[in-house]
């Protein structure tokens, strides 16, 4: 098991020290940065692993900020190293490489979008995350997860892997807020930005997760500096959570 250390600064969350190579791994909505545990404890020994949980989540629970003061926010807590983001953590951490180039040395993105660019598609997506932020509220936490995992992204995941417990930490306030500021319908889209990046890039999806094997073409295609981009066998959207060895021997390996 992962020996935490609370991380201080703009956010909240924990960190696993060590003097080797920093790595900021950055967690996906309604969940918080002590779900990367299974993962870290596959990485090299001397990995400085920084999981903080982002604004709306964990120990962040009560910041209430959009995706670019999220993103200058991580990096100010984190500072220069190797990014690594998952779905909402994903676009948080694509807006940093983007902002910040200086500070995030290598990308790496897990089921995560540059955002819609379609204004009618984008205005149906805030309506869309407007609607859970209210069902949210409504209905409180627990009930809330039990619909989201439920939905088709999480299908091949174990109830193990989802890791209910952790999610439970987050409070319907955060939640709501969370998807209202930094949802996929509130993201800048971020396509025309792309060609501007000059860090590695690698992106990582599951083979199930269809949808966002797409994105990741369109990601590595669009992408300005060196790119890879990996699709694991038999996964689904989260990836990490349910081929953890996998991502692990990725994340050991460098981009």
């Amino acid at each position: 098991m992962t020996n935490w250390t609370t991380i201080g600064g703009p956010l909240g969350g924990v960190r696993r020290p060590g003097s080797g190579p920093r790595l900021a791994l950055l967690h996906g909505f309604t969940q918080t940065g002590r779900s990367w545990g299974p993962l870290v404890d596959l990485l090299p020994a001397d990995a400085d692993v920084w999981c903080p949980d982002a604004p709306g989540h964990g120990d962040s629970g009560h910041t209430r900020v959009d995706l670019g003061t999220a993103a200058r926010m991580l990096v100010e807590t984190v500072g220069a190293g190797r990014y690594v983001g998952y779905s909402m953590g994903g676009r948080t951490a694509l807006r940093a490489a983007l902002d910040h180039p200086a500070v995030v040395e290598s990308l790496v993105l897990i089921g995560a979008s540059a955002g819609i660019a379609d204004k009618i598609e984008r205005a149906r997506r805030v309506a869309d995350d407007e609607r859970l932020a209210n069902d949210i509220e409504r209905d409180g936490v627990d009930v809330f997860l039990e619909s989201w995992l439920a939905g088709p992204l999480f299908v091949s995941l174990s109830p193990e892997a989802a890791n209910v417990d952790d999610r439970r930490r987050n409070d319907a306030g955060g939640l709501a807020a969370s998807l209202r500021l930094m949802g996929t319908g509130a993201q800048e889209p971020l396509w025309e930005r792309l060609g501007e990046a000059r860090r590695p890039l690698h992106v990582v999806v599951g083979e199930n997760d269809q949808k966002f094997v797409e994105v990741g073409r369109r990601l590595v295609a669009s992408w300005g500096g060196p790119t890879r981009m990996t699709v694991v066998p038999g996964a689904g959207h989260a990836v990490h959570l349910e081929r953890p060895h996998e991502v692990a021997a990725i994340l050991a390996g460098g981009t």
